[in-house]
C-alpha cells in the first residue's frame, strides 16, 4: 500500500511506523489515523512481526490532533461520524507497541503515545495535554489514561493548566519507560522491540493482556486472570522449549505455538 502521511518499514521482526507530516509537526488528522490503523493491522496479521515501533521526527512526535480539521466541526457532525473512534486501534493491538518520542508530544500525540505499551523518550521530549487552552479537554482517553500513569494530582496539574512536562519529569512521574540521548532514541526503541520480538509471540501477547487487565479490575480479579493465563501457557510448545533450553543451558528457539 502507498501511504501519504506515514512511512512504513520492517526492521527484522519489528514493524516501524514514522509519522510524516513535517509541515504540521505531525499533527494527527483523520487520514493519518486511518493509515496508521491499516499499518497496525498489517503488522498484527504478519506472523513475522513481533513488535511495532511508532515514532515521529526529531522536532515532534506529534503536536496533537489537527486543530484546523477540528475547528469547524459541529456536535452533530462529530457525533454521527463517530469522531475519534478510530484512535483506539493502538490500544486494541495485541502485539506490543513502543512509542519512540522526540520533541513535542502534545494533546492527541500524548494520548496516542499512552495507548502504546512503552514510551521511550529522547532528552528533548516535551509532553503536555494543552486542550484546555483551546476551550476543550482531552477526548481520546487523556483524562482516563494520564491519571493511571502518573496519579491524579499530577494529571490534574497537566490537564487543568496545560503546562508542559520535560522528559526527566516524565520519567520520574512514571509516564515514560526510558530517557536516552536524541541520537540514540530510535536505536534504543528498536533494540527493545527486537528483544520483545525474539520471544514467543503468544506468551508476549498474554503478558501484555494481563498487565492491561490490572488497569481495569481489582487486584483479586487481576490475580485470578493472571493465574488462568499462566496455567494455560503449559499447553504451549514454547513453554516446553523455554524450560528445556534453560535446563540444557542453551538458547531457546521459540516457534510461536
Amino acid at each position: 500500500m502507498s501511504y501519504q502521511t506515514i512511512i512504513v518499514e520492517t526492521r527484522g521482526k519489528t514493524g516501524l511506523v514514522t509519522f510524516n507530516r513535517p509541515q504540521a509537526l505531525n499533527a494527527l488528522n483523520e487520514a493519518l489515523i486511518a493509515e496508521l490503523n491499516t499499518a497496525l493491522v498489517d503488522f498484527e496479521t504478519n506472523p513475522e512481526i513481533g513488535c511495532t515501533v511508532i515514532t515521529g521526527s526529531e522536532k515532534a512526535f506529534a503536536a496533537g490532533a489537527d486543530v484546523k480539521e477540528m475547528a469547524e466541526k459541529t456536535y452533530i457532525e462529530a457525533y454521527l461520524a463517530r469522531f475519534l473512534d478510530g484512535w483506539t486501534r493502538i490500544a486494541d493491538t495485541r502485539k506490543p507497541v513502543i512509542a519512540a518520542v522526540s520533541g513535542f508530544c502534545l494533546g492527541g500525540g500524548l494520548e496516542l503515545a499512552m495507548m502504546c505499551d512503552l514510551i521511550v523518550a529522547s532528552e528533548t521530549a516535551r509532553f503536555a495535554l494543552p486542550e484546555i487552552t483551546l476551550g476543550i479537554m482531552p477526548g481520546a482517553g487523556g483524562t482516563q489514561r494520564l491519571p493511571r500513569f502518573i496519579g491524579k494530582a499530577k494529571a490534574m496539574d497537566l490537564i487543568l493548566t496545560g503546562r508542559m512536562m520535560d522528559a526527566a519529569e516524565a520519567e520520574r512521574a512514571g509516564l515514560v519507560s526510558r530517557v536516552v540521548a536524541p541520537d540514540k532514541l530510535l536505536a534504543e526503541a528498536l533494540a527493545a522491540a527486537d528483544k520483545i520480538a525474539s520471544y514467543s509471540q503468544p506468551i508476549v501477547m498474554m503478558a501484555k493482556e494481563t498487565v492491561n487487565r490490572a488497569q481495569e479490575t481489582s487486584l483479586a480479579e487481576g490475580a485470578r486472570f493472571e493465574r488462568r493465563l499462566f496455567l494455560s501457557m503449559f499447553a504451549t510448545t514454547d513453554q516446553k522449549e523455554g524450560m528445556d533450553a534453560f535446563i540444557a543451558k542453551r538458547k531457546p528457539v521459540f516457534r510461536n505455538r
